[in-house]
């Protein structure tokens, strides 16, 4: 894959990425692995330590998003808490008047 990638004319690079699946950064990765082999020393992907400060942002972005989701939420909870409520005294209106408009029972003998 990756003598591929090399081979590939400037304009067309793009195009084996695309049909692989990949990111040119996994490429490039491969490229320093295969030449780290070369030349006979082990290689180790450069990771940067992630820092407090851009994991407790990462953290409050999130919770700030989860907030807003949960405020949405509860404000339809208390929408359809109101038109049932209203529903509610909506049949007890009509239940008493269905009760006031019947004539009374006769009795039996």
């Amino acid at each position: 894959m990756l003598a591929e990638y090399e081979a590939a004319p400037h304009g067309e690079k793009s195009a084996v990425l695309r049909r692989e699946g990949i990111h040119q950064t996994q490429v490039a990765e491969w490229a320093k692995a295969r030449d780290a082999a070369t030349e006979g020393r082990p290689y180790r992907r450069d990771r940067k330590p992630r820092s407090k400060e851009s994991s407790s942002a990462g953290r409050l972005v999130k919770l700030e998003a989860e907030n807003k989701r949960l405020e949405r939420q509860l404000a339809q909870t208390q929408a359809a808490l109101r038109v049932m409520g209203k529903a509610h005294e909506l049949l007890e209106m009509l239940s008493e008047s269905t009760n006031e408009s019947r004539p009374p029972a006769r009795s039996q003998r």
